[in-house]
């Protein structure tokens, strides 16, 4: 899919994050700047919550308080062969709620049951070429 705008990303991480059930893992592949955190936001949006959404670069974890619960990673600061039990978090607790992950490829082959891989390519300074695969 070829998206012109970050609102044309935005809105359409709206309609895919009200596609999310709990226990949803989508893993967000793409360069510094592609748009995973627009798409985040957006999913937060599309699942209800109404707060604000940021990269939690530095935390490596934000929990949005939201029914179900929203769970998003930034694992970019994390060394490669990390898992989800690093920063604390149970994973049967995660299966609550509808995890976001950036930087999955940190992850390497600990895989945490990613149900969603969607990779974002930068076209220009606008456009992203968006591709969804369900897992």
């Amino acid at each position: 899919m070829i998206f012109k705008s970050e609102q044309e990303t935005y809105n359409w991480a709206v309609e895919f994050g009200r596609s999310l059930k709990p226990g949803d893992k989508v893993a967000l592949y793409g360069n510094l700047g592609a748009g995973k955190t627009v798409i985040s936001r957006g999913v937060c949006k599309g699942l209800g919550f109404e707060g604000s959404v940021c990269s939690p670069t530095y935390t490596i974890l934000h929990e949005y308080p939201n029914n179900p619960p929203i769970f998003h990673f930034d694992l970019y600061r994390l060394d490669g062969g990390a898992d989800l039990n690093e920063v604390g978090l149970d994973p049967d607790y995660l299966e609550k709620g509808i995890s976001l992950i950036e930087w999955p490829e940190r992850l390497e082959d600990n895989d945490p049951g990613l149900t969603h891989k969607i990779e974002i390519k930068i076209l220009s300074e606008t456009e992203r070429d968006i591709t969804v695969e369900k897992l």
